[in-house]
């Protein structure tokens, strides 16, 4: 099962295992805010993984884009807009592309790479985007995988424009997003949206600790309270959080069983830039559950990295 792959940490459960999901490692170094995204998408014959990572800092936008098995060596046709890099166990490559403002030719390219002997093209137009304070866009733009003369995946809401300049039909199989690891950074108020199943709407998630003064090696000597709201509401509150900073509880979204963990162990008793995990995994139906539950059962997953700034 696809679920298998995002499995939550040992600490939590024994036995399983933390995904390999790759994720930008100048996001830990230098700030810099990033979001990876995981779908599951039909390419060369197969259910494939596409990574697709946004992340931003006060300079740049950047963009990268990697598919399981592919077998890299491409042929880049804008020459420029892409490098290459390495990590991934079933990827050689990874496509990416880096917006600085002086830099606008940038925005807009396409590159074209093998999976199994099989030609995938990816074409994207940034020229126009629109961002908020997220790394990803809110609207203005597309990012398109083509495979087969079949547009596989699709982001943005510029969709005509995306088939127009690629000349492929949609897939008869839809993309279905499986992963979210986010990178935020902030005091005291962490802030992330998600969708918990595909038909579902998307969540505004808050995490909020009663108190920004943490760490220092040892607790720093204060009580903590943390709060995760889902929509404005409190899901679940942990009421002193120097002595509870691991856990779970499982809460009822909309009538879904959603799985939260936290380990913020970090927070309280690491030094210098630290982060606390939290994930959100829904929980699969039981035996008696009904068609309606059974219909919004989810593959999804979200891993949110909260890195505490002073």
């Amino acid at each position: 099962m696809m679920q298998d792959l995002f499995s939550v940490p040992s600490c939590f459960s024994a036995g399983e295992k933390l995904p390999d999901v790759p994720a930008p490692s100048s996001a830990t170094r230098s700030g810099q805010s990033a979001v990876t995204l995981v779908y599951r998408a039909g390419i060369a014959g197969h259910d494939r993984l596409v990574t697709v990572t946004w992340c931003r800092n006060l300079l740049t936008h950047g963009l990268s884009v990697s598919i399981e098995g592919s077998a890299g060596g491409g042929k880049d046709k804008s020459s420029r807009e892409w490098g290459e890099a390495g990590g991934a166990k079933s990827c050689s490559g990874a496509c990416k592309v880096e917006m600085q403002p002086w830099h606008f030719w940038r925005k807009y390219g396409a590159k074209q790479f093998q999976v199994d002997g099989k030609a995938i093209d990816v074409v994207w137009d940034l020229r126009s985007a629109r961002y908020s304070d997220e790394p990803k866009p809110l609207s203005d733009y597309y990012v398109a995988v083509v495979s087969g003369e079949e547009v596989v995946l699709l982001l943005g809401n510029l969709k005509k424009e995306a088939f127009r300049r690629t000349g492929s039909r949609p897939s008869l199989q839809d993309a279905v997003l499986v992963c979210k690891k986010e990178h935020v950074f902030s005091k005291k108020r962490f802030l992330t949206k998600a969708r918990f199943h595909e038909k579902g709407k998307l969540h505004d998630i808050s995490i909020e600790c009663s108190s920004s003064n943490l760490g220092g090696g040892g607790g720093g000597g204060v009580d903590v309270d943390m709060v995760i709201k889902i929509d404005g509401s409190v899901n679940v509150l942990v009421r002193h959080l120097q002595w509870k900073f691991r856990g779970n509880e499982c809460i009822s979204i909309n009538q879904l069983k959603v799985q939260v963990y936290w380990d913020a162990y970090d927070w309280l008793f690491g030094t210098g830039m630290r982060n606390a995990l939290f994930i959100f995994k829904p929980e699969p139906p039981s035996a008696s559950a009904d068609f309606h539950s059974s219909d919004e059962c989810s593959d999804f997953c979200l891993f949110l990295y909260a890195w505490k700034v002073e």
